[in-house]
């Protein structure tokens, strides 16, 4: 295995568990390692601290262990035992779970692996009731996918129906990788390539092979249930509604109207099939297909008194962090100045780089820009299925506030 020396006092990350080494920390390489191989990480007077997957950029190493240097041959079997492990403690990973009126609120859908809140960085698995959908974000664990598959195999058994390989949008080109889209393993006779599922008892249409990220944002799973705790009676607004996940439960809450807004014909398309799927009076929803800032500027002063801001991230790295939180006061001032008094505004960013203080701080600016009296309910965050790590604290990246506006 190639080794890794670190500088002097740089191995002190290490030691506290964070799952990257930087290029900047890294004194000495022993041998010529490709992007995706497996190397052994020293501190500078030779310990042994880790080992993990060899990357070109800053950051050059995710940390797969701290205790080997090298990975057995049950190592992914064991590490996405222990990930569903998790799910099943918080009940997720039942497809049954009793509510406090007797009723069963069915969910067999989740974030089985989530990158470095598992100890898996570079890997999000996603599990649609039997289909685990994979994209891999480091050019290891691209070079690991059949593994995975096979662990996944092995851990689910005759519960599974397929793996589908959808890194092409994620894993590293520069690696001189040509990820191709596709079944890593499919059980026989299964032939879909989307499937109906249920999350908390609404149910959905999951397209992977030509949906955005696995085909489902599941991180949104609990600031759903809050907006059906909310919904009922108001004109809602759901913008970047994507398949229309918020709207759904707004109208199950019982909803005045529904207005969806996505510039993805394809996304509205779903959106449509969403709502009649779960057996909705269609006359209750309209689905709009246009920018969903532009609809937000040009609508009626008033008309809505419940907004849901989810946009897509602004910021996918620090270069961009200014103007993404010109863009997100932007958006928020617009949809609080416009919602209607006493209603409510769920807002949301999905930009890792941006932080719950910054993000509040934008909102705030915006609440000030429109001089409308502005109160936070609650601030909201990603579910138990995107796990943070306490070591790894960049992982909590989804971060909300729920408004009351005056």
């Amino acid at each position: 295995m190639n080794k890794v020396f670190l500088k002097r006092g740089r191995e002190e990350s290490v030691l506290r568990f964070h799952p990257w080494v930087f290029s900047g920390a890294i004194a000495e390489v022993q041998g010529r390692p490709a992007e995706g191989d497996l190397v052994a990480v020293y501190s500078h007077d030779g310990a042994l601290l880790a080992c993990g997957h060899w990357q070109i950029g800053s950051i050059a190493v995710r940390i797969l262990s701290f205790d080997s240097d090298v990975l057995g041959p049950d190592f992914w079997e064991v590490m996405i035992s222990r990930a569903l492990a998790l799910r099943k403690s918080t009940g997720l990973a039942c497809k049954d779970k009793g509510g406090a009126d007797g009723a069963m609120h069915r969910t067999d859908c989740y974030r089985l692996v989530h990158g470095e809140g598992d100890n898996l960085p570079g890997l999000i698995i996603d599990y649609y009731d039997g289909v685990c959908v994979m994209q891999a974000h480091s050019a290891g664990m691209f070079r690991a996918r059949k593994q995975i598959s096979e662990a996944l195999q092995k851990v689910f058994g005759d519960d599974l129906k397929a793996v589908y390989d959808k890194s092409s949008g994620t894993a590293p080109f520069k690696a001189g990788l040509d990820p191709v889209d596709g079944y890593l393993y499919r059980k026989p006779g299964f032939t879909d390539d989307s499937q109906i599922v249920t999350e908390n008892g609404h149910k959905f249409i999951v397209d992977w092979t030509s949906g955005q990220k696995t085909g489902f944002f599941l991180d949104q799973r609990e600031n759903r249930a809050m907006v059906e705790r909310y919904a009922s009676g108001r004109r809602v607004l759901n913008l970047f509604c994507y398949t229309g996940g918020f709207s759904v439960y707004a109208l199950a809450a019982g909803a005045l109207s529904v207005d969806s807004v996505d510039s993805s014909k394809r996304a509205m398309e779903l959106v449509d099939r969403n709502v009649s799927l779960n057996g909705f009076d269609p006359s209750r929803h309209t689905g709009l297909c246009c920018d969903a800032i532009d609809y937000l500027k040009n609508a009626e002063d008033g008309k809505y008194d419940m907004m849901i801001v989810d946009p897509p991230a602004f910021a996918k790295h620090r270069g961009a962090l200014n103007n993404a939180l010109r863009a997100y006061q932007r958006l928020n001032a617009a949809a609080i100045s416009k919602v209607a008094s006493g209603g409510l505004v769920f807002t949301f960013s999905c930009s890792q780089v941006v932080d719950k203080e910054a993000f509040s701080l934008a909102v705030f600016s915006a609440a000030a820009q429109t001089g409308r009296s502005v109160r936070i309910l609650d601030r909201l965050n990603q579910p138990a299925d995107h796990a943070v790590n306490i070591y790894h604290p960049e992982g909590e990246y989804l971060k909300g506030l729920l408004l009351y506006v005056e």
